[in-house]
Order: C-alpha cells, then structure tokens, then sequence
C-alpha cells in the first residue's frame, strides 16, 4: 500500500511538472516525462516555430508528434492551431479561422489560440472580432498592453476600424493609452490620435508622447495645440509665459513651468505670484524652463528680485531660439534695479519657438545662492507712432 502511494504521488508530481513547463519550456517537459501528451504537442510547437523562424520546412516526424499527443489528448487545442497554420500555408483562410474558433472553444485561456484567432480576424477584413480578441489578450499575457499596444496601432491607421478601436478604447483605458502612445512617436500621427481618443479630464498619457515628439519634429504650433487641448487650457492669441505669477497648475511641461528639484537646486512657487530659487553652487544647471511660441517683435523682460540678490551673479534668465540655439537675452539677478526697470530684445522671425530659462552656473568656489522672484513680466513692446 505505502509503495502504491507513492508512486501515485510521484505521478502527481511529474505530471505537474510537465503541465507547468509544457508551454514555457516544453524540452524540460520533454525530459521530465516524454511520453506525456503536453510533453509532445508543445514539443512540436516549438519546433514547427523554429523552422518558421529558420525559414525550414517542417519535418513530417513533428506533425506525427503532435498528432499522436493529439490522439492521446483530444480535447486538447494545440492540434487545432497546428491544423490552422496548416490551413493558412494552404490559402484555405475559412478552414484556418475555423480550427482557431476549435483551439480557443477548447481552452479558452490559450494564448496561441487567442492569438492566431485574432490574426485570422485581421486577415479576414473582420478588425471587430480581432480587436476583441486582442483586448482579451492584453489582459492575459504578461506586460501584454504594453507587448500588444504596437499590434493594435497599426490597425488604428485604418480609418474603417475607427469605430471598432473607440468602442475597444472606451472599455479598456490602459489599452487606449498605450496604443496612442505608440502611435504618438510619430508625429504625423497627431490628427489620428487626437480622433480616436477618449475624453479626458486629465493629461492622457500619450500627450507626455506626442507633445515631445512634434516639439523635435519642429512642429511648435501642433504640439501647442495638442498641450492646450489635453491641459484643458484655453489658448491666448497674445499669450507670453503662461503661468507668469508662478500661481501653480496641472497643466505640464514644456509649454507650462518645469521647476527642478534636483543636485543643481530647487525652484518652488510660493502664494502671492513669487518663485523660490536655492542654487547649491556646486554644478551648472536650470532651475526653472518653458517653452514659449513669442511672434517676431520687441520684448521687454522684467522682474523684482529679493533675498540675496549680490550674491545672484550666478543666475539668469536667459531666451534662446529653440531650434538655432541662438541667445535673445540674459538678465543677470545681481542687479536688482536692472530686473525692475527690464531689459529689452528682439525676437526675430526666424525664431518659431523659444526656451525661457532660469540658468546657474557654477562659480569656481561653491556658493549658495537664495533668491525669491516676483512680479515676473514678459510683455511685447508696442511699436511706436
């Protein structure tokens, strides 16, 4: 009796063991209890994928291995996926969706099943039932929205999948942002996004995406647009710095403060329309930084400066041309009378875009700056007569 029951027990364990590592690792399967039928139909998945990978055809000795695992283990789906692969090579696409619906009916917590079904879909013309199959697939696979979101994107080019795509969306948010996200590395992708996309009371996700990548693409106004938009911030026609009395806001970077914390300082809005900057002094860096779309015309910048402002030599404001890196202006905060009365320049029109910074550098001996700024003021210059 104690000899029947353990080698019960031993049979429990390894048929575990191969229920376990048949998919993921079928050759340790394989070993563990070769003649096992999971042990025999991963076995042949896997190396029918090895000859596709090496551009082979398949050994006739792999199909007569998953078609005895099948025999051993019928309701099993592996050999319906083979059976639809078989169907696809052939052209016969009715018969390949067909063995793919068998393999899922079968189980339907497959991955490969799921997975051919869904391409079977795309292949078809029917982007609804593949759509449905993805999203189910997302929420399977390990880091699956985000290994899956590619596969949705390319479909979303398809202005006849629109429809299908929002109603997929709007049951699945996190799907949403990660496909749009990937569609947002391109910037001609911004009307598609910017079509497809849910409503949002906050900043979406792929905004953090697509507002970078048309600000390098050198589409300033576009990424303004699509900034105003997912910020929820209504767009001035004369507007200069947003947020000038550094009142604080949700709207993000790079068209709204982007203020440091970090080894260079820290820069913090405090109540009543001021900025806080400490520079450690000890490595340049930026404390503060907004991208602004200025028209070609005369500015003047100014400011009151408080705190420590003799020994402000090491920080500045300074305006440069976004894409030439040429210097409009620098206002040193030593000299408090000067930021107060401002300093004049001239934005020509070859500037589109511009970056406001407030920039340390680092002296020879380290030393700790502290000053607050307010009153901050960056007006265009009305021409005269």
């Amino acid at each position: 009796m104690l000899g029947a029951a353990l080698l019960a027990g031993v049979e429990v364990v390894r048929n575990a063991a191969v229920v376990q590592y048949a998919e993921t690792k079928p050759q340790l399967a394989a070993r563990i209890w070769p003649s096992h039928p999971a042990s025999k139909l991963w076995l042949g998945l896997t190396q029918i994928g090895l000859s596709a990978r090496n551009k082979a055809a398949v050994a006739a000795s792999t199909f007569d291995l998953i078609w005895q695992g099948a025999r051993e283990e019928p309701l099993a789906p592996e050999p319906f996926l083979v059976r639809g692969v078989q169907a696809q090579l052939a052209g016969n696409q009715q018969v390949a969706e067909q063995a793919f619906a068998g393999a899922k009916l079968r189980d339907g917590r497959s991955i490969p099943a799921r997975y051919f079904l869904a391409e079977q879909y795309f292949r078809s013309g029917d982007a609804a039932h593949g759509l449905r199959e993805i999203a189910v697939l997302a929420r399977m696979v390990p880091n699956g929205v985000t290994s899956l979101a590619p596969y949705i994107a390319t479909y979303a080019k398809d202005p006849r999948n629109r429809t299908q795509l929002q109603s997929l969306f709007k049951s699945d948010p996190t799907l949403e942002q990660a496909a749009l996200s990937t569609l947002a590395t391109d910037p001609s992708n911004a009307d598609l996004i910017l079509g497809l996309a849910s409503p949002s009371t906050t900043a979406p996700q792929w905004s953090g995406v697509l507002i970078p990548t048309l600000v390098n693409a050198g589409q300033y106004g576009a990424a303004y647009r699509v900034w105003a938009r997912t910020a929820h911030v209504q767009p001035a026609a004369d507007a200069t710095v947003f947020d000038a009395r550094f009142a604080g806001s949700d709207a993000p970077p790079p068209f709204n403060w982007s203020l440091t914390s970090s080894t260079v300082g820290l820069a913090e809005s405090q109540p009543g329309g001021r900025l806080h900057a400490i520079f450690y002094g000890q490595e340049d860096g930026v404390l503060a930084r907004q991208l602004l779309l200025l028209k070609p015309g005369r500015y003047r910048l100014s400011m009151r400066i408080s705190g420590e402002p003799s020994r402000a030599n090491a920080l500045s404001w300074t305006l440069t041309c976004a894409d030439s890196k040429a210097q409009l202006v620098s206002l040193i905060l030593s000299d408090p009378k000067k930021a107060a009365s401002g300093t004049m320049f001239d934005v020509p029109a070859n500037c589109a875009a511009q970056s406001l910074e407030l920039a340390a550098s680092a002296p020879e001996v380290a030393q700790q700056v502290d000053v607050t700024i307010s009153d901050f003021s960056l007006k265009r210059e009305q021409p005269n007569g």
